[in-house]
């Protein structure tokens, strides 16, 4: 397993990501409605300058979307890769205040923020640390939302691909193995189910859930048209993909092309395919620390 850089960040994900502004420009953004729904499962729709921490920003894809909200939301993005917060500062977003920080390390106060949203990052820090410090700077009953662009070609095995070429691609996509965990491994969600390990009463004798469970979860379909060079250039985004050396790459980009050149991929009058995926939302909801004493039996102040 690659482990933690000399930077404090994963150091596949930080030399993944090496290419910051490559990957700001080939990475998909988010509709309305999955913004919406983030915001509605937060409860912070409508909630005039909300505070928000947007943790683990990278170049500020759903930064800017939070940013364009007519409730003037007070926005902290938290990012601990330089060169990605390099992008999202050059963006100069109203309302943002951008820091330097890790999620097992956030740099806020103690119940400071209403909400805090994970973008396709969650998967990197699933670790009790990072839980337990989200739950820190969350306000009581605060809501941590999750989300992810996932393309068929990075998918679960088990989630039917849309199409023959993106089915070959999501074979490829898994034949690349680091010892990393990503979201189509779904090791993520471990971090919370092993808060209780055999009932919600056994973990709460121990006084470790920190969240609700069980998550709430929501997807939406998508669909975009691109030229077969903007495929591999979106493809080669993937982490495992930027590491691999050249040999390696050009064996990877021969695979892609040749699916993509395949007798049953239908192409429209620009050159274009259908390429398709799905975004998921999922969320839970802070357990307070008064909550978790009163089912521990521990009186409180007010009690």
């Amino acid at each position: 397993m690659a482990g933690p850089s000399h930077h404090g960040i994963n150091a596949r994900a930080a030399e993944g990501f090496a290419d910051s502004a490559n990957y700001d420009r080939h990475r998909p953004g988010y509709t309305p409605t999955v913004v919406e729904q983030v915001l509605q499962q937060c409860r912070v729709s409508g909630r005039k300058h909300a505070k928000i921490l947007d943790l683990a920003a990278g170049g500020g894809k759903f930064t800017e979307l939070l940013a364009r909200r007519p409730e003037g939301f007070e926005i902290v993005a938290v990012e601990p890769h330089d060169g990605m917060r390099e992008v999202l500062e050059r963006k100069g977003l109203a309302g943002v205040s951008v820091k330097a920080g890790r999620a097992d390390g956030i740099p806020l106060e103690d119940e400071s923020v209403d909400a805090v949203v994970v973008a396709q990052a969650f998967h990197w820090f699933a670790t009790p640390p990072a839980l337990k410090e989200i739950h820190r700077v969350l306000r009581p009953h605060g809501t941590l939302a999750l989300l992810w662009n996932i393309e068929d070609y990075n998918a679960p095995r088990t989630y039917p691909a849309s199409t023959p070429w993106e089915s070959t691609m999501r074979e490829l996509t898994w034949t690349f193995q680091d010892d990393e965990a990503r979201f189509r491994h779904q090791e993520w969600k471990k971090v919370f189910e092993d808060q209780s390990r055999s009932s919600p009463w056994s973990l709460l004798v121990a006084g470790e859930q920190f969240f609700a469970l069980p998550l709430g979860e929501w997807e939406e379909g998508f669909e975009v048209r691109l030229g077969k060079r903007e495929v591999w250039e979106r493809y080669a985004t993937i982490s495992s993909i930027v590491v691999q050396g050249a040999g390696e790459r050009e064996k990877t980009h021969k695979t892609v092309m040749d699916a993509l050149n395949g007798p049953e991929v239908e192409v429209n009058d620009k050159g274009e395919v259908a390429l398709h995926g799905r975004t998921f939302v999922v969320w839970t909801s802070k357990i307070p620390e008064d909550g978790r004493e009163s089912l521990l039996g521990v009186e409180t102040p007010e009690s």
